[in-house]
């Protein structure tokens, strides 16, 4: 979408009314995912707020359960207090360690820190440029690989049309939804994904709401 007479993008963000519309759109296109809205209703409009400690969180989140990545986030609150760049950059990463953080993540923590409260790089500018930009930015930072990226961009950004590369819940659900041989692998995902543009962060969401639904539990991502 571009504004009358500007030439420039509108950033979409998804409200409760467009995530229904998303849903209502993808049902019309997709009979296996109008049924999931049929059997569970429509997902929930998950989120995060914008900022530093959601990158964090999302970090800590690479490659463990929610359940761990969330223990982890919970100690160092508990340890360092707030969870902002000011004072995640006056520690040292052995530091951050001590709240049961890696020796990696506890670095990747620490350099975004320190890119933020210098001022070298600047996390609010994001909810104004697109997607492809945003994720551009992100990946050129340590640590953040496209997987957190885009989850940035689906919960904290609410951008509609964007497809999390490598979600493992994901590539699960859409196996059994599709009923596929065997799980489908990134590239496959994304063929798969590709029809349901403009809405794919929707559909991400109704595969997220048809794993959690039919398995009881929580997955990866999903808060």
């Amino acid at each position: 979408m571009t504004r009358r007479g500007t030439g420039h993008t509108a950033i979409q963000r998804l409200t409760r009314a467009r995530l229904l519309d998303g849903v209502d759109a993808l049902s019309s296109m997709d009979p296996d995912l109008a049924r999931i809205a049929e059997r569970f209703g429509p997902p929930p409009l998950w989120g995060r707020p914008p900022g530093y400690a959601t990158l964090v969180r999302i970090i800590l989140e690479q490659q463990v359960s929610l359940a761990s990545a969330k223990a982890t986030f919970d100690r160092m609150r508990q340890t360092f207090g707030e969870v902002t760049p000011e004072r995640i950059a006056s520690l040292s990463a052995a530091e951050i360690q001590t709240a049961g953080v890696t020796r990696q993540k506890a670095s990747y923590c620490l350099g975004l820190a320190q890119q933020l409260h210098s001022g070298a790089f600047d996390l609010t500018s994001l909810g104004r440029v697109d997607d492809r930009e945003v994720r551009r930015r992100l990946v050129a930072i340590r640590g953040i690989g496209a997987w957190t990226a885009d989850i940035y961009l689906v919960m904290a950004l609410r951008r509609p049309d964007v497809w999390p590369d490598g979600d493992l819940a994901l590539a699960t659900a859409a196996q059994q939804v599709k009923r596929l041989r065997k799980r489908p692998d990134d590239a496959r995902l994304r063929r798969l994904a590709a029809p349901w543009a403009p809405w794919r962060a929707v559909a991400a969401r109704l595969l997220w709401h048809y794993y959690l639904s039919t398995r009881g539990g929580r997955d990866p991502v999903v808060p």
